[in-house]
């Protein structure tokens, strides 16, 4: 058990004056200067443990609740229950037995919820309107008391569960990360399939119904009888049912062995769902009082089991077999990497110090002097990390990470080598401690003026460092601040932490881990290696031991004299001052002070947030940086090498709390600045300059070409969703082109050939330019001028200058269909768009608005959890390209047919077509009124007041009152309008509606299955032949879920046949082989045919893409919606 310092008896004082007693913690929260909400920690008498957040001036309140209870607390042999736990614990609960109440009570309050399963924690949170608070809590609480587990969304829930997996299966970060746990220690935790699939989860039962074990029933009831096999029906029909969807109750439950799962899960619930092993933080408009009050009346109900509060795992998944190895992985994707890992013991304890970052900060700096300078400078290397991971409460990695270059991956010894020749430096100097008083310096500046975000993240964030072994009055600060060195106290004084940590950083006591595609790992290290696969993603690996000899060179003192350590930081601020100026309320948009033929400048600031920080955009337009295919991969390249030239200058600025973007865009280059004011000019006029006086290098070239090459060929082996959204956009838009199409043009693009770009590109320009924050004007046009001063462009006249969107016409239907590139991605995607309003139409937008609000609760939950068509589905309002256009984007992707896809979302369009007429006036206003409060919802910090102002000012329509605007429109906004609106833009039937589609279909051929009515044919067959059947034998093993694989199916009358081959003649066996065809088309499987339906007859399959764009018209130019007249008269 973790003991929390300071948390003494005398250090809580008893409240007995509200209906249920609680403890408050007496110390006052130590928090930011900067930080005007009010703190409160309390602890019912069940042991939860709770942080109150009064703030007064909230638009949005939420709430986090954090469990001690992971993935690697599942048992073992139910992988992935912890995780199905978090799905199947939302389905209602008996106060509110509907399953989707909690995510609709949500939605219609302005809210949304999310969860997520960890290795030692599960955390649960929400967001929702101030006034909605006690509602959500209500239905929140009750998940952790009182929840249904719904049978009859057994079934469902695992599906979900399988379809996440199936999601992530041809993710690297995924597979990487199950290799790396499945390299573990025998029989450690660590080792877990922490996501679970439907075979994890369902394998005990099947193997228990295999054995004659289970009775049928299955479920079983909590101590408190809360948990009742068969709860009310929380499940409503889906829209115009599809044949998957037409699922029993008792099929919904998942037969015995589903019950035997859910039997499990509530088990398993009802032991580690413990009150004392959970910490809430609920942020609201209330006092702390009735916080206090509400926390205690709502979450007292949860039972405190008499379980560990934190339970720990303090054995290392590495043991001696795992440590001093190599071990090689294949990748899905194109890159190479190198990772060396080594163990670390649990690392909140060492809060005070932060030791493991100590380290952190010298192996992973980029400044002169650095590894990743070195490395960087021998070609090897294109990026560098290092630092603590917290894997589990109770072990840690300290990880340093490699990503290289081709030529890096053939030498990757040598970089091995490098990197244990940095660490016998670190190992042989002296660390002086203005280095850790830097560290404390930083992280105190960055604590002072910490911005608010926004309240569910930092719900989460509050509630996962509650279980920190601080004492509770730090628990705001200690994870934040970096202490300086004690030099009076050697023993514990904080230098004798790093120097422990350090010491056992050595070759003997890491793993590293070599990743490439298998044609590089055949390239460089030879065809002849031997893979094993990894279980559950099939990653194939290998794992050798580094010999003697690489050992002993790895522990030899440094001798690469281009390695030492960093000096002082410059960049450090030291002018932090704020004048605060007090206003009645804050303006809500910037002001035009300097315009000249080359560029404008927007600037407001900041009369809210008091920071001592600014955020700069700068945005360099031309049209030549988008003329063709070739000019938008050299436009990305060169904004990668000014990034690549600045790395040493720009990362101390960064450390400090000062950093810089250059980024490539479709109409020339970004360039953005934001942090702490003091020395942003610096950095700026640095980045100006490196982007003016770039000299191409072509080692440095060759390098980034790779990179971007193989980014090109990533985007292609990415989630079919993102995919296909980004074709919706490229089908979409004037100036776009395909990850094809840049391929064929990166590979050839010369030195010589983007010097003479790079100058036709700067040759002219528009810049347009937005400071917020805390400037003075004349700060911000010194900015202006020095850019001006720096890039010597002429003027290009800035209303040519736009992002242009291609319009659908009315009337229209069409499909692209396009295979999924990933060969072996077993996914297919749907993104469905509709064409609704025109820039300068805004009531049209608002009710696209509105439309898509009332339709993205029920998107979710009709066709992702009850149809199951996938784990991605969604329903949004989108901008367009520019923003001259706007509709409604639906989103899914699955291992169903596209086609298929399609026909569900037209059903479901139809059904909330009948949805909307017949909703009742109470409930529209709920929509009404929830989207008109997340317009008026304030920003919460300088980042998010810049978002809202730079789309106006970047599509040029400066219309920065639109939020107040449009909430006060949608409140005269009728039902009638919304119908009318859905009937001829959205509605499937209507001959008005503007829709296009794409389609991505799985190129991974899906497997064949049998149909139990053929399996009871066959298995009639085999008895007439002579052959002894053991009828529950065959159906436990083939037929407990239905149609079963053809392959297990023939694996399992294979063995059964060639068991009796001495009492019946082998042609027999052939005869029976030969029957099976025959028997497949008699008897067809549930799936086959299921997903070969018939689209809309008005739909027109795209043949031609360049074809089809060049047929659609371009949106309007944008003009100001209003004229602001800041500057009284034009500067030229």
């Amino acid at each position: 058990m973790v003991a929390f310092p300071s948390d003494s008896a005398g250090a809580w004082t008893r409240v007995t004056s509200g209906k249920i007693p609680y403890d408050v913690y007496t110390k006052p929260i130590n928090k930011s200067p900067q930080d005007d909400r009010e703190y409160r920690l309390i602890r019912l008498d069940n042991g939860l443990q709770a942080m109150l957040v009064h703030h007064a001036k909230a638009d949005k309140s939420a709430a986090s609740l954090d469990v001690a209870v992971g993935h690697l607390y599942d048992p073992d042999d139910m992988p992935g229950l912890a995780h199905f736990c978090e799905h199947l614990l939302f389905m209602g609960t008996e106060q509110y037995p509907k399953e989707n109440e909690y995510s609709e009570y949500l939605s219609k309050n302005g809210g949304s919820s999310n969860a997520y399963t960890g290795t030692s924690n599960t955390n649960y949170h929400f967001n929702v309107s101030p006034t909605a608070l006690p509602g959500a809590l209500a239905r929140f609480a009750g998940f952790f008391h009182s929840p249904l587990f719904a049978p009859s969304c057994t079934v469902r829930e695992l599906n979900a569960v399988d379809s996440e997996h199936k999601k992530n299966h041809q993710s690297d970060v995924w597979r990487i990360f199950q290799v790396n746990k499945h390299l573990s220690k025998d029989g450690h935790p660590w080792r877990k399939f922490g996501s679970g699939n439907k075979e994890s989860l369902s394998q005990v039962g099947k193997d228990l119904k295999a054995k004659g074990l289970l009775n049928g029933n299955g479920a079983i009831k909590s101590v408190d009888g809360s948990l009742a096999a068969n709860p009310t029906l929380s499940r409503a029909a889906s829209p115009a049912p599809s044949v998957s969807s037409a699922i029993s109750e008792s099929e919904g439950d998942g037969g015995v062995v589903g019950r035997e799962t859910r039997r499990r899960l509530v088990e398993w619930w009802s032991k580690e769902y413990c009150a004392s092993r959970m910490r809430l933080c609920i942020i609201g408009k209330e006092s702390l009082d009735e916080l206090s009050e509400m926390a205690a009346d709502y979450f007292s109900p949860i039972p405190n089991r008499g379980q560990e509060p934190l339970p720990m795992i303090p054995d290392h998944p590495f043991g001696p077999n795992e440590m001093g190895t190599l071990a090689a992985v294949q990748t899905v994707m194109s890159f190479h990497a190198l990772e060396i890992s080594f163990p670390l013991p649990h690392l909140p304890p060492f809060w005070k110090y932060k030791p493991a970052g100590f380290l952190a900060h010298f192996l992973g700096h980029e400044g002169p002097g650095s590894l990743h300078s070195h490395l960087k400078q021998k070609g090897w290397i294109t990026g560098l990390s290092a630092g603590p991971q917290n894997l589990a409460r109770g072990f840690a990695m300290f990880k340093v990470t490699l990503y290289m270059t081709p030529e890096g991956f053939e030498n990757y010894e040598s970089l091995v080598q490098s990197v244990f020749k940095y660490i016998a430096l670190l190992k042989a100097s002296e660390f002086p401690p203005w280095q850790q008083r830097e560290r404390s310096l930083i992280s105190a500046t960055r604590f002072r003026f910490a911005e608010k975000r926004r309240p569910d993240d930092y719900a989460v964030w509050v509630s996962e460092h509650m279980a920190w072994p601080v004492p509770r009055e730090l628990i705001l600060s200690a994870p934040q601040l970096v202490e300086e060195w004690d030099v009076n106290d050697p023993v514990n004084g904080g230098e004798s932490e790093v120097r422990e940590i350090l010491d056992s950083l050595t070759i003997e006591r890491s793993r590293t881990v070599l990743m490439a595609k298998a044609e590089e790992h055949e390239r460089v290290r030879g065809k002849d290696l031997t893979w094993e696969k990894e279980p559950w993603y099939g990653t194939p690996y290998r794992v050798e031991r580094f010999s003697e000899e690489f050992v002993q060179k790895a522990n030899q003192p440094n001798d690469i004299e281009e390695l030492y350590l960093p000096g002082p930081n410059e960049f450090i601020p030291t002018n932090l001052n704020v004048e605060k100026r007090e206003v009645e309320k804050p303006a809500k948009r910037p002001f035009l002070i300097r315009e000249t033929p080359l560029s404008s400048l927007w600037f407001k600031k900041d009369d809210q947030f008091w920071v001592p920080k600014a955020q700069v955009v700068m945005d360099l337009r031309t049209p030549v940086a988008c003329a063709s295919a070739r000019a938008t991969v050299m436009t990305r390249l060169f904004s990668d090498l000014v990034t690549d030239s600045l790395t040493e200058f720009a990362y101390d600025a960064d450390l400090a709390g000062l950093t810089y973007g250059l980024s490539s865009q479709s109409l020339g280059l970004y360039i953005t600045l934001n942090g702490y004011n003091d020395k942003l000019h610096v950095l700026a006029k640095d980045v100006l300059e490196r982007t003016r006086n770039l000299k191409v290098q072509p080692d440095r070239l060759a390098v980034m070409k790779d990179q971007a090459k193989r980014e090109y060929e990533n985007s292609l082996l990415g989630s079919p969703f993102r995919l296909s959204n980004y074709y919706i956009r490229y089908l979409l838009s004037e100036r776009e082109w395909t990850p094809d199409e840049l391929l064929a043009e990166v590979t050839s693009v010369t030195p010589e050939e983007l010097q003479a770009y790079i100058t036709s590109l700067l040759s002219k320009l528009h810049i347009r330019m937005a400071v917020v924050g805390n400037m003075y004007k004349d700060e911000a046009c010194k900015l202006a001028e020095m850019a001006e001063d720096i890039l010597r462009s002429e003027p290009l006249p800035a209303d040519q200058l736009w992002n242009l969107s291609l319009v659908l016409p009315r009337g229209s239907n069409h499909v692209w269909s396009a295979p999924v590139p990933n060969k072996n991605e077993a996914n297919n995607a749907l993104t469905y768009y509709m064409s609704i309003a025109k820039a300068g139409d805004r009531r049209r937008q608002v009710l696209a608005a509105l439309v898509a609000h009332i339709l993205s609760e029920p998107a979710f939950n009709i066709l992702r959890t009850r149809e199951q068509l996938g784990y991605i589905v969604s329903a949004s309002h989108w901008h367009m390209t520019g923003g001259g256009q706007t509709g409604l984007g639906i989103i899914v992707q699955s291992e169903r047919e596209p086609k298929y896809l399609e026909q569900r979302v037209d059903a479901f369009l139809g059904e909330m077509r009948e949805k909307i007429a017949s909703m009742s006036d109470e409930e529209f206003s709920e929509h009404k009124v929830a989207l008109q409060k997340q317009w008026r919802e304030a920003p919460k910090n300088l980042t998010e007041e810049l978002n809202r102002y730079w789309p106006q000012i970047e599509w040029g329509y400066l219309d920065f009152y639109r939020r107040d605007l449009d909430s006060e429109l949608i409140e005269g906004v009728t039902k009638e309008e919304v119908l009318s609106l859905f009937r001829s833009a959205i509605d499937p039937s209507s001959t008005e509606r503007a829709k296009l589609s794409v389609h991505l279909k799985s190129q991974k051929p899906r497997p064949a299955k049998i149909s139990v009515a053929a399996m009871e044919a066959f298995a009639r067959k085999v008895a007439e032949k002579g052959y002894t059947v053991d009828e529950q034998a065959w159906r436990d093993a083939l037929a407990s879920d239905g149609d079963a694989a053809l392959d297990k199916f023939g694996s399992y009358w294979r063995d059964a046949l060639l068991a009796q081959a001495a009492t019946v003649p082998p042609e027999v066996a052939q005869s029976l082989t030969a029957e099976v065809p025959v028997l497949l088309k008699e008897y067809p499987s549930g799936d086959e045919g299921k997903d070969d339906v018939a689209l809309d007859e008005r739909v027109a399959f795209i043949q031609d893409a360049k074809a089809f764009r060049a047929s659609l018209p371009v949106s309007e130019r944008p003009r100001p919606l209003v004229e602001w007249g800041d500057l009284p008269t034009s500067r030229y």
